[in-house]
């Protein structure tokens, strides 16, 4: 609900609705009458030699005139990610990954401007790689992901300095460390519990 104010009083509004419960576009397929989750080999065949016939064309259309009871962005995906001919199986080459560190470093997250510059992979292949191996291999390499510059190695700070030497605490320790400790055996002092209870 909007409220607007006006020069007199509070005028309420109703918001805008294009259909019955939805707002914008019409939705793509009728929802009840489609199949989700896995494809089977009859509707991967269905799909394949219809796109063979006709063209990819309207995604929208394509699955009643193909005979298939899914929505089209689900076939066109499913073109799109897995059955089109010209896709490349397997894994990435050292070639590739290298390939992909340079066009990330220039083109960023634009993933499919980086699909489109190597042949056979999709974007989503290529996201889903980076995410998962490139981006460790960079770290690994001291470099970071995002910039490609090298990462830069972290002084200790006074505080972690002061730390690792209560951790490594002396040999003999004097009567005022006891006293400053409570009693504590040397143990004790080297492995002091840090629970603050924040």
């Amino acid at each position: 609900m909007l409220f607007a104010l006006s020069s007199q009083s509070v005028v309420h509004r109703e918001p805008r609705c294009t259909g019955v419960g939805n707002m914008g576009r019409s939705p793509c397929c009728e929802k009840a009458h489609t199949n989700k989750g896995a494809w089977t080999k009859e509707e991967d065949e269905k799909l394949v030699s219809y796109i063979k016939a006709h063209g990819e064309g309207c995604w929208r259309s394509l699955p009643k005139a193909a005979g298939l009871l899914r929505c089209g962005k689900s076939c066109r995906l499913r073109w799109i990610n897995y059955l089109r001919p010209d896709l490349k199986r397997g894994n990435f080459t050292e070639e590739e990954d290298e390939h992909i560190i340079k066009l990330h470093g220039v083109l960023g997250n634009k993933w499919s401007l980086i699909a489109g510059r190597l042949p056979g992979r999709t974007d989503n292949e290529i996201k889903n790689y980076w995410n998962t191996h490139i981006k460790r291999k960079l770290l690994g390499r001291g470099i970071d992901p995002q910039t490609h510059r090298p990462i830069p190695q972290q002084p200790k700070t006074a505080m972690v300095q002061d730390m690792a030497a209560a951790v490594q605490a002396p040999a003999e320790y004097s009567s005022s460390d006891e006293a400053i400790c409570g009693g504590a055996s040397q143990d004790d002092v080297r492995y002091i519990d840090l629970n603050l209870d924040l």
